[in-house]
This record gives C-alpha cells, sequence and structure tokens, in this order.
C-alpha cells in the first residue's frame, strides 16, 4: 500500500467545516490503496471543539503531532477576552461593533500575520518532517488549506524531498472574498500574491472545490488544476431516529456561523410580511438558527419583529446538526453577499461549501440567497431547491409559500452520490496515482 504524508491545521477534536474534507478522505483512502499519515498542531487554538469527530479517524493510523505557537493569547489580551474564551472565525462579531482594539487585530492579521497566524509554524514544522522522512519512506504529500500555512509547510518539504505533492485549496488565497476585510497595505496583498503563485507553481497538481476556483487557479499557472468538490459523508447519516423530531412547525433552519455577509434582510423581510399577510404562516413558521451569530443578525430579526419565532441555538455536535437538517421543513443556504460587484472577487459564485451537499443528503427543500449565476445555484436548481438574490424580496415571498403549502411532499435526492465523501476519496486516490507514478 502506498502511504501519503497529509499536512493539515484542521483536525478532531476540531469542529465545524474546515475539518471535514480531509478528515473524510482519510477515512477512505485505506480503500483505494493509499495508506494517510497525518501531520497536525499538537496544541492549536480551534474556534470549536467537537470531538464526535474522532469516531471517524481510522484505527491505527500513524498521526504525528508537533506543538504550535499562534499569537491568539496576545490577542485576547488585546480585545480584552478571558484566556480560555474560544477565538470566533470568520469575521464573526457577536456582541456590539468591533473595537479599536479589534480592528487593529484585524489589521495585523491581513499585514504581520503572512499569509496567516500559523506562519510561525512553518520552519519548525518543514525541519521536523524532513528530519521524519529521512528514515520513513511515504509516496507523495498533500497540503490542505486555509490556513494557506500549510501549503508552505509543503513547499519547504516537496523542495528538499522532490517528493510528488499535490496541494489542496478548500478557499481560494488572494481572490478570497473578505480580502478586502483585512485592510491589507500593497506590500502584504504583493507578498500574499508572491506565496500564492510560489505554491501553486511548485506542486505536482492542485485541487480545488469548484469550477469558478479551477479558473481563478489556472489563471496563475501552467500546473494542472482539478476539481474535486466538497460532498456528504452516508454514514453520517445514519443516525438514530430518537433524535429526529416533529414539532409540526414550518422550520426554516440554517445550520453552521452567520456573519454579517450572510444576513439577508430580504429573507426576513418576506418571512415578516407573510406572517403579517398569512395567519397559517404566522402561527406556523419557525426560524431555527444552529451556530454563531453576528450581532447584525439579531439586529435584523428584531427589525423585522421575527425575534419571537427565532430559535438561537449554539453549536451542536455534528451527529446532532444532520438529525436538524433531516428534521427541518426548509434547509436555509446563505452565500457571502459583497454587493453587486462582489469587489472584483469571484468567491461568491464559486462557493460550493461541504454545507450545500449535506443538505442535498437531508433530503429536504434548499432556499438559497445568492448569486443566480453562481456554482451553489445550479446544484440546488438541480436538485429542485429555489434560488433568490440578495434583494428579491418579493420573489422570497412567493417562494415561502409554494414552500410552506407543499411541505409534506417528497424530495428528491436522485444523483447526489456522486458528492459522496467516497465516491470522491476515489478521484483523489486517482490524482495521488497519478502523480506518485510520473515522479518514478
Amino acid at each position: 500500500m502506498k502511504k501519503v504524508l497529509i499536512i493539515t491545521y484542521y483536525w478532531p477534536p476540531s469542529g465545524g467545516a474546515g475539518v471535514q474534507r480531509w478528515l473524510k478522505f482519510v477515512k477512505y483512502l485505506g480503500e483505494f490503496g493509499w495508506e494517510p499519515i497525518v501531520y497536525t498542531a499538537d496544541n492549536p487554538e480551534y474556534p470549536i471543539i467537537d470531538v464526535s469527530f474522532e469516531k471517524d479517524i481510522p484505527k491505527g493510523i500513524t498521526i504525528l503531532k508537533q506543538p504550535i505557537w499562534e499569537p491568539y493569547q496576545l490577542y485576547k489580551k488585546l480585545i480584552g477576552q478571558k484566556k480560555e474564551e474560544r477565538v470566533v472565525s470568520g469575521f464573526l462579531q457577536e456582541k456590539g461593533r468591533k473595537t479599536w482594539a479589534q480592528n487593529l487585530s484585524l489589521w495585523l492579521r491581513g499585514n504581520v500575520f503572512i499569509p496567516d497566524a500559523r506562519r510561525f509554524w512553518i520552519k519548525p514544522s518543514v525541519k521536523f518532517l524532513n528530519n521524519w522522512l529521512e528514515s520513513n519512506k511515504v509516496d507523495a504529500i498533500v497540503s490542505t488549506g486555509p490556513p494557506h500555512s500549510m501549503h508552505l509547510i509543503a513547499e519547504g518539504v516537496h523542495r528538499k524531498t522532490n517528493l510528488p505533492w499535490l496541494a489542496d485549496f478548500r478557499d481560494p488565497w488572494t481572490n478570497i472574498d473578505f480580502a478586502d476585510d483585512l485592510n491589507m497595505t500593497s506590500y502584504a496583498k504583493k507578498k500574499n500574491a508572491r506565496l500564492e503563485k510560489l505554491v501553486v507553481n511548485s506542486a505536482s497538481i492542485i485541487t480545488v472545490v469548484s469550477e469558478v476556483m479551477q479558473q481563478e487557479f489556472q489563471a496563475l499557472t501552467n500546473k494542472r488544476v482539478e476539481v474535486i468538490t466538497n460532498g456528504f459523508d452516508p454514514d453520517d447519516f445514519r443516525i438514530d431516529n430518537s433524535l429526529l423530531f416533529n414539532d409540526g412547525k414550518f422550520s426554516i433552519v440554517h445550520t453552521g456561523s452567520l456573519n454579517n455577509r450572510r444576513n439577508q434582510p430580504a429573507l426576513w423581510q418576506a418571512i415578516s410580511e407573510l406572517r403579517t399577510e398569512n395567519t397559517e404562516f404566522e402561527k406556523n413558521c419557525v426560524i431555527r438558527l444552529i451556530g454563531k451569530n453576528d450581532v447584525s443578525i439579531k439586529e435584523s430579526l428584531q427589525q423585522f419583529n421575527l425575534l419571537q419565532c427565532t430559535d438561537f441555538v449554539d453549536y451542536l455536535p455534528h451527529n446532532e446538526i444532520i438529525a436538524q437538517q433531516k428534521s427541518a421543513s426548509v434547509l436555509l443556504l446563505s452565500i457571502n453577499n459583497y454587493g453587486e460587484a462582489e469587489n472584483g472577487f469571484f468567491t461568491p459564485k464559486a462557493t460550493l461549501t461541504g454545507k450545500l451537499f449535506e443538505y442535498l443528503a437531508a433530503s429536504k427543500p434548499i432556499l438559497m440567497i445568492g448569486p443566480a449565476d453562481g456554482q451553489a445555484a445550479d446544484v440546488v436548481r438541480n436538485s429542485g431547491g429555489a434560488v433568490f438574490g440578495f434583494n428579491d424580496t418579493e420573489a422570497i415571498k412567493i417562494g415561502l409559500i409554494q414552500l410552506f403549502n407543499s411541505r409534506n411532499a417528497k424530495f428528491d435526492t436522485t444523483n447526489i452520490n456522486q458528492f459522496s465523501r467516497k465516491e470522491l476519496t476515489g478521484k483523489m486516490s486517482l490524482l495521488l496515482n497519478e502523480i506518485s507514478i510520473s515522479s518514478r
């Protein structure tokens, strides 16, 4: 069996979206002739902890861990956060508006910690892995980002060992949709661009999660760029029926973080107007938000008098999140809104989050608010879901009342097996086979 060294920051007990892609690949790689060896941080600052993911780690695999220093304790001290509190990711502000200290820390994140706050782990990791590889053979290496420091670790190992290297991008780098929010100087932008180009021109092959991302990265390099989307694990949906529930309500459910860019006033207005106009809708409609929410979300819900019909649920273990998805009437997919021009970034159109594929597997209607010409929109429409623009209140109202009136209808989930994690791992293993053979 061939061996692949996987360099990743997110690994159980990390929760959230970032951990799932390569945890699931690792889970199934052995079935395709690859033995995974995972390199990860020993003492990371994860925003979310979810020990339920540990069940997916194959028994007996090698997991290499090394200490990491991250500047988050300094950040907590700067903003007055308690040492034991977790840093919330994704530009999400749960309470009040940003203070000068938070704005300063954001500037430091964009202009000092390049490419990200894990940059101090690069040199020690390169040294450790190069030493380890002197007495341990592998056939390929993989890096997955963000954080993109993982790619720079892989670049250092590849430069010394010349091992075939697959660089996997779950999100863009310089073209990430929140790049403008970091207030980067021209120096910081140029440095990120230079590092990104170094990675994509050094890697043996690049994988991305959407076709738009493929186009973006292919413009940077002559190296091959392949699409392997995110997906869902059928095992996750074999949950205990006792976790499922039917409260008789028309529940509009969102799972995961809602930052201020994912706040959708047009949706809240549509729900508010329907509650005023339709007694049955008012009596039965419930909004259920599971995960962290930006302060702007609650302000909008209050503005449209929806707090009384909204349930706020903090982060749940993954199996309970799946239960909430399967118990929903409608699943809300909210895409980041950067305005018509999207600040020159294509990411909102490129978004193909793993949550979308879990929504498909939950077999419930999807209501998406986002770009009609985006890739997520294509997937949602092809599955029978509904797609609406960011400001399309009237169309959202029509769509919601149709969903409300047909809430007991069966939902078609044919053709979603192409997005199963096992199927996707098979595609990833073929790419690993190619680069390992071509390097001989």
